[in-house]
């Protein structure tokens, strides 16, 4: 049997991989897109005056993606994925006169080196800008940052990461990896429903010590759409690890991370709301690169797992893989907070 490996001189000429999926709804046609505070739904017209819906943009999507390599605890990286770096900070103070204790990793935080609880700690920003060459007013050394974020977090590589928390805020990191959700041809379905009170539709009845007006029969409105087509779509920049100077087996990494993360949402992760729930209808297209096709899920597991062990063993992770932070944390208190104390 033929061993599936990535070669990134393959794609040396290729600076991206478009990736394409058809997807139906999983039962019966309606979905529920994705809405947007005072927008709703993003419904817009092509040029040829076809309707169009988002039906999930490209930062739920990128949320998405990070979250195929998490373990069952939601923060941490999956056991197939150890090795890989990242950072976890232990968090600690005193909130409310109580002790306060959690911890956060650079795979969930937004912008992830770039989280305050992260990028704060003094001693880890000075190893990063020393690893990166970061000097503030001088020019920024693309090469040595991609370095230092392949050793410290791999992962924003690949998602991106506006460390504007950094000194004058020069250092922005481009997603990679793009994806998002459109549909076709969509005509609106109008329904609604009732959240039902059993002991009061009047909702005088009310708790003694809560108040607020959520008792009683509550009629409400809903939106869902249906579509002719419902399309995934995937932009993988690799031409951007070719210019960061990475080595081969970085890069080979990076690429068969991306396209697994993107084979692990499609086949696992696209029940986007209770009713938005959508499976593949074929397989993935790549509409781009030649003749290239997309190996599958677990072979893109093995090639990840077998790339991760190269690098380590290349001094291009951080050893140990999981870099340990400890930071002190406060609850601010707003002026609003301050007289709701002593009202």
């Amino acid at each position: 049997m033929t061993k599936v490996t990535i070669d990134s001189e393959k794609f040396k000429n290729v600076p991206r991989i478009l990736i394409e999926a058809d997807l139906k709804v999983i039962q019966g046609d309606r979905f529920q897109p994705t809405g947007f505070p005072d927008l709703g739904a993003a419904v817009y017209e092509k040029p040829d005056g076809k309707r169009m819906i988002l039906v999930e943009s490209a930062q739920s999507i990128a949320n998405r993606l990070e979250a195929t390599i998490l373990d069952e605890s939601g923060i941490e990286i999956a056991e197939e994925f150890e090795g890989l770096p990242y950072i976890r900070a232990k968090l600690s103070g005193e909130v409310d006169d109580d002790k306060y204790s959690a911890s956060t990793t650079s795979l969930i935080e937004a912008h992830r080196i770039n989280s305050p609880f992260i990028i704060s700690n003094d001693e880890f920003k000075e190893e990063f800008k020393k690893k990166a060459e970061y000097d503030k007013g001088k020019p920024l050394n693309w090469k040595k940052i991609a370095s230092a974020l392949l050793y410290y977090d791999s992962n924003s590589l690949l998602h991106g990461a506006f460390m504007a928390n950094l000194e004058d805020g020069r250092v922005k990191v481009q997603r990679a990896l793009t994806g998002f959700i459109e549909a076709e041809g969509i005509n609106e379905v109008s329904s609604g429903g009732v959240k039902n009170n059993p002991l009061d539709p009047t909702g005088k009845i009310r708790a003694d010590n809560y108040d607020k007006d959520v008792y009683g029969n509550v009629p409400y409105h809903r939106m869902e759409y249906t579509a002719e087509r419902i399309t995934a779509y995937f932009n993988f920049d690799i031409s951007l690890f070719e210019g960061y100077g990475l080595p081969k087996e970085a890069k080979e990494l990076l690429i068969a991370l991306g396209l697994y993360k993107i084979r692990k949402l499609l086949n696992n992760g696209l029940r986007l709301r209770t009713s938005c729930d959508f499976v593949v209808k074929d397989d993935v297209k790549v509409v781009s690169s030649g003749d290239f096709v997309i190996p599958s899920e677990s072979e893109l597991l093995k090639i990840v797992m077998d790339r991760i062990q190269v690098c380590k063993s290349s001094g291009l992770f951080a050893d140990p893989a999981v870099t340990e932070l400890s930071t002190e944390v406060i609850k601010k208190v707003n002026d609003s907070d301050k007289k709701s104390e002593s009202s």
